[in-house]
């Protein structure tokens, strides 16, 4: 039995027992009859006070004072409530911590009761999924990822692996991979996360190798053909040893600058920049270049105006840029038709240097423009042998440029022409005093 119950009994023993004496002392029975009244009200009085502080709780969490038992059951709440104020405390400071990791997450995390029905998420997943707290608690999951597919990988309950699918509504261009646990009672745990950018390198990928498997296939087949027809054909018609040796060496070529192309590609994406760049002379690696495609220029009667101050100077790879400027000015003298003019300006903004190459050729669908830089992508003719070049060339502009803290810009109005630009930081160019150098090549 508890101490104090123990003691309680004792002290109204001792009441009753004192009542007794006095009523035989007085020959009275009053004092009996009092005593026990009197301490029914008290225990009443009390208990009316017990009531009263639990209708203020929490407002006024200490228990009232008292005397006896209620004194010991008083003390003995104080503690009870001290104890569950400090778990309390704990526990809300572990929610707030769970919940300011969970915030902290850049994946959405989402838990459903045993229905799949939402009870809480983070704001990655509120962003995602587009979840409000207002209007979205204990709704059902599959109400706002309305693809049958969800709801058939929730009902199977097969979590091994993982679901990917388009996001809802606006997010549709994204591709989400949903992760689920089961926990507790029947509850899922699913985490989300953005594949958007795996999903494009596989499909890079993908792309990359059936159009290279296709570029190299077709100077095969040539290769292949010919030479089935020098073998059944090598002791006679001597024209056609001729014609299969030329056809032979222009697809050797071809597959060689394809080669060259990948490579020096490669490089460009697997390799650090290197740390001791050097000041390069524009000027004078434009009037290099335009020396070298005027040759092939002249076939197409091209007019080719460069404009580009004498000082002016690019801190980089010469190798790299020559490279890149190099495929800029070959594919303007390929797409620029007879009697065409090309145009290279250096000009100058708020950002740095700016080099133009412009054309007026036959110019390029607006739709095709951000897909221009993607490997063997072609506006005007698919990965074949007909097609000019390798389809590398704006690739490899594109990362020579990333490699020097510039990014390409690209203009076209079909029937118009073409301007590829390529804007570099004021980090990489030096001196801008001098006026520009006007060069033309006719």
């Amino acid at each position: 039995m508890n101490e104090s119950i123990k003691r309680e009994i004792r002290r109204v023993l001792i009441v009753l027992i004192a009542s007794l004496l006095i009523s035989w002392w007085l020959e009275s029975l009053w004092p009996a009859v009092i005593a026990p009244f009197a301490w029914w009200i008290y225990n009443v009085l009390q208990s009316a006070r017990v009531f009263q502080w639990i209708d203020r709780y929490p407002k006024e969490w200490e228990p009232p004072e008292g005397s006896g038992l209620w004194s010991d059951l008083m003390n003995e709440l104080y503690r009870l409530l001290r104890k569950e104020n400090r778990t309390r405390d704990e526990l809300t400071w572990l929610i707030r911590r769970t919940e300011s990791s969970l915030s902290a997450l850049r994946d959405g995390v989402v838990v459903l009761d045993r229905r799949q029905r939402l009870e809480t998420w983070n704001k990655a997943a509120a962003q995602t999924l587009g979840l409000r707290k207002s209007t979205d608690y204990q709704q059902t999951f599959t109400n706002f990822i309305r693809n049958p597919k969800m709801a058939e990988y929730l009902s199977n309950e097969d979590f091994e692996h993982a679901l990917v699918l388009s996001g809802p509504g606006r997010q549709h261009h994204r591709m989400l991979e949903y992760t689920v646990t089961r926990f507790g009672e029947g509850e899922y745990f699913l985490l989300i996360r953005d594949v958007t950018r795996l999903h494009k390198l596989e499909q890079m990928r993908n792309d990359f190798v059936a159009n290279v498997s296709h570029e190299l296939k077709t100077p095969l087949t040539v290769f292949n053909g010919y030479l089935e027809m020098l073998i059944d054909n090598r002791e006679s018609q001597p024209e056609l040893l001729d014609l299969a040796v030329r056809r032979m060496s222009e697809q050797t070529q071809k597959m060689t600058e394809l080669i060259v192309d990948l490579l020096f590609l490669a490089r460009l994406e697997n390799t650090q920049v290197q740390s001791d760049q050097k000041p390069v002379e524009v000027l004078e690696l434009i009037e290099n270049l335009v020396r070298d495609g005027a040759i092939i220029a002249e076939q197409k009667n091209h007019h080719i105006h460069v404009e580009i101050p004498k000082n002016i100077g690019l801190i980089g790879d010469q190798t790299e840029l020559q490279c890149a400027f190099t495929n800029l000015l070959v594919n303007a003298v390929k797409y620029t038709p007879e009697d065409g003019k090309i145009e290279i300006v250096w000009t100058f903004n708020e950002e740095g240097g700016v080099l133009e190459f412009r054309d007026n050729g036959p110019g390029i669908a607006t739709h095709h423009l951000p897909r221009l830089t993607e490997r063997f992508y072609r506006p005007n003719a698919g990965p074949s042998s007909q097609a000019k070049g390798t389809g590398l060339g704006l690739a490899i502009v594109k990362h020579v440029l990333l490699r020097h803290d510039a990014h390409l810009g690209i203009e076209s109005i079909v029937g118009q022409g073409s301007v590829f630009q390529c804007q570099f930081p004021q980090s990489r160019v030096y001196d801008e005093s001098r006026p520009p150098e006007i060069i033309e090549h006719v």
